[in-house]
């Protein structure tokens, strides 16, 4: 009897416990993002997240490529952008769809003015669809070096020649360990450079590493942005508060905060189980740029004047 009886109450409470976390779970997978209340830091108006992506089965993925998340539909963005308080956002392409732009170039039309695009293009992009891109939204193209893709590494600096007329920039995201071997072709280029997530700068190693000493002069050539998004991704120390990041991106900060962008990366297509909580990383990063003036400028002003908005 003592058995049954204690067997009833552990189903009792294990069911109980699941009907308690079904809300949480369900707004998670609503909007991809843990939590479900505002950022206690109040985003300035006109903040522009100026990294998240949009995933959609009605457009092929790549073959080959091996980071393919659910989709991540414009609708759930909205609700993650009315619940943070953002109407302005750049999106970019993922690595998923190659150099196939039709899911960024759809979810521009839908976000109209207040969004601009970051493209994937390799050597063989034609004159005219470099146009065609500009009038559709596109800002920028993108080298992921993390993930084996169409863009490489030899394409930056032909392709960098030929975007700059266009007042694109090129955004890069590399593993910090491999960016000094491409320190001097991005040391060269004709176009601003965007290094995303912190510059991936490898943890525990942080400010002692090779990979801030070259994230540091670029930024001080004066060429160089660093997005201030995705701390998850090279922390060991972990959520909240990304202990080990944090010293990293309040020296980017202080280097240059006029050249420092802020990101959601939504919807952290690299986080495979629990997403963090979007509210919760707008308030530490936030608290690492500290000073009001430098927080209207990394939110606001700095990427309205990079992405050309109004």
């Amino acid at each position: 009897m003592r058995s049954t009886t204690r067997r009833k109450f552990l189903h009792y409470a294990g069911a109980l416990l699941t009907a308690c976390a079904l809300p949480n779970a369900a707004f998670a997978q609503e909007t991809w993002s843990s939590g479900s209340g505002r950022p206690a830091f109040k985003l300035p108006k006109g903040t522009v997240d100026c990294h998240m992506h949009i995933y959609d089965d009605r457009f092929p993925a790549a073959p080959g490529t091996t980071l393919r998340p659910p989709n991540a539909t414009i609708e759930q963005y909205r609700l993650l952008q009315k619940r943070l308080g953002i109407t302005r956002n750049v999106i970019v392409t993922p690595s998923t769809y190659g150099t196939d732009n039709s899911v960024t170039l759809d979810a521009l039309k839908h976000f109209g003015d207040d969004a601009r695009g970051v493209a994937v293009v390799d050597s063989s992009v034609s004159d005219d669809e470099l146009h065609r891109l500009h009038a559709g939204g596109i800002r920028a193209i993108r080298f992921n070096l993390s993930y084996p893709g169409a863009a490489t590494a030899e394409m930056i600096q032909p392709l960098a020649a030929r975007i700059a007329p266009l007042g694109w920039h090129i955004e890069l995201v590399v593993q910090g360990e491999r960016l000094a071997g491409i320190e001097r072709t991005l040391s060269a280029l004709p176009c601003p450079l965007v290094i995303d997530h912190i510059a991936h700068v490898p943890q525990p190693d942080g400010l002692s590493s090779e990979a801030f000493r070259t994230a540091q002069r670029l930024v001080e050539k004066g060429n160089t942005w660093v997005t201030l998004s995705g701390p998850y991704v090279d922390s060991k120390a972990g959520e909240p508060a990304y202990l080990d990041v944090a010293p990293v991106a309040k020296a980017f900060v202080n280097m240059a905060p006029e050249r420092m962008l802020w990101g959601t990366d939504w919807p952290h297509p690299t986080q495979k189980t629990k997403k963090p909580d979007d509210a919760s990383l707008v308030e530490v990063i936030a608290g690492w740029i500290g000073r009001s003036d430098w927080q209207e400028m990394i939110f606001v002003t700095n990427p309205t004047k990079l992405y050309g908005f109004a």
